[in-house]
């Protein structure tokens, strides 16, 4: 998945980063993850948390067996700010760095380590 950075730095810094990691031979499984993980942050935009995981759309892109997929994510584990909260405690938006979510209405911009100054 992208990676989650832990720290406040620059590219340039020792920064220390979480992802989740799958098998590099199964892309399927791999975009499935990806999917959950972009889910959080789409439950974070519209404002979805846990209690109202099943406000979450359905999905057919993994086939019919997988349609509640994104409803169960966000019932077990919520937004993308309910589990940053849950793992990191209750950080301010403005200290959480490259972690703060983009909801000015534009496209979510990912810095990846080595080409941000």
């Amino acid at each position: 998945s992208t990676p989650y950075y832990f720290g406040n730095k620059t590219a340039g810094d020792d920064v220390r980063f979480f992802s989740l990691v799958t098998r590099e031979d199964n892309v399927l499984f791999s975009s499935f993850v990806n999917c959950i993980v972009l889910a959080t942050i789409y439950a974070q935009e519209k404002g979805i948390k846990i209690e109202e995981g099943k406000e979450m759309p359905l999905m057919t892109i993994f086939g019919s067996q997988f349609n509640w997929a994104l409803r169960d994510a966000i019932a077990y584990s919520g937004s993308y700010d309910q589990i940053y909260t849950k793992h990191f405690g209750d950080v301010p938006e403005e200290d959480r760095g490259r972690n703060i979510l983009n909801n000015k209405g534009g496209p979510q911009i990912h810095s990846f380590p080595g080409l941000s100054p």
